[in-house]
């Protein structure tokens, strides 16, 4: 918004700046909400209906439903359009979901840092209670969604933040910070927690490229901060 002469003069210099300050606080605010509305836009890539399915897909499908004793879900559904890659990416993930060396609120913690580092609303309604019902206290959680460093963390959690923040920012992590996330998890450990990263970075990005809709009576909880 242009100020003008007129409008210079009556309010002063302080009232101009803050009439720049606020237009530049719209104009942030509307891209947030373009933003915003482009993650919620339609389904790029909904649920393929059985006749419409390739007898590849039909048969990843149908081996996801052996697997997982659930039919083809969230990520799974883009997925399926690259049956293989599906299957590559069920079986990854029945790992490093259920059976790392991470105890089960860690190995959480970590999901829940990459969807926010992603702003992944998905993979945050599915795996926050699952976080909480682990162990993992709301207001860590809370502190997350609202991208701040969580106060009061546990030894174990502090390793981990720090590790998994270092890791998503700068596609890297120190030596001071290897060498705690080292010292408690060893190298089968960090090498879990790097492949959880990875692997829910790998979900996070299909999820916001297909704009996978939400879980049914889920609502979006993560704020889209600026880009």
């Amino acid at each position: 918004m242009a100020i003008s002469r007129r409008e210079l003069i009556k309010t002063g210099v302080g009232g101009a700046c803050a009439l720049i300050v606020s237009d530049v606080q719209a104009l942030q605010e509307d891209k947030h909400a373009d933003h915003a509305k482009a993650m919620s836009g339609a389904d790029r890539m909904p649920e393929i209906p059985p006749d419409k399915m390739t007898e590849a897909q039909k048969k990843a499908a149908a081996d996801f439903l052996a697997g997982r004793h659930t039919p083809v879900f969230g990520p799974f559904v883009p997925l399926l359009r690259s049956p293989e890659v599906m299957l590559r990416a069920m079986a990854m993930g029945d790992y490093l979901r259920y059976k790392t060396v991470l105890p089960p609120s860690i190995n959480e913690f970590v999901i829940l840092i990459t969807s926010r580092h992603w702003t992944q609303q998905y993979e945050w309604a599915v795996h926050y209670p699952i976080a909480v019902k682990a162990g993992l206290r709301p207001e860590i959680a809370k502190a997350l969604n609202e991208g701040r460093r969580p106060q009061g963390m546990s030894p174990e959690e502090e390793i981990v933040y720090d590790f998994c923040t270092e890791l998503h920012s700068n596609q890297s992590v120190s030596d001071a910070t290897y060498a705690r996330a080292l010292a408690k998890y060893g190298e089968q450990g960090i090498i879990d927690m790097v492949g959880v990263n990875g692997y829910y970075t790998f979900l996070a990005m299909v999820l916001n490229v297909a704009r996978t809709a939400l879980p049914k009576g889920s609502a979006p909880e993560l704020p889209v901060f600026p880009q």
